[in-house]
């Protein structure tokens, strides 16, 4: 998986447009290998990030978890603390 590619699913607030949006494009890059398209391609590496976003949108509509939602301040300083831990600073 690709390490930009966040987890979207059960967080308060709910994931906005942006986020899968930002998720979408960087899967697609990921799959595609390009950082930007060119002319050529452009417009059918914009029509996968428009399809992967309503993919995307539909996923995290339809699951269900019993979990209690996460909160993105909790989750952001255990990223800091984990690359902390792995790089020996902030």
């Amino acid at each position: 998986m690709c390490r930009n590619i966040k987890t979207l699913f059960n967080f308060e607030p709910p994931a906005t447009e942006d986020e899968i949006g930002a998720a979408s494009l960087q899967f697609v890059r990921k799959l595609s290998g390009f950082n930007a398209p060119s002319k050529a391609n452009e417009a059918a590496f914009q029509l996968a990030v428009r399809e992967v976003s309503e993919a995307a949108r539909k996923l995290l509509g339809s699951l269900v978890t019993n979990s209690p939602t996460r909160d993105r301040q909790v989750e952001i300083q255990r990223a800091k603390a984990r690359a902390i831990k792995r790089f020996g600073k902030e």
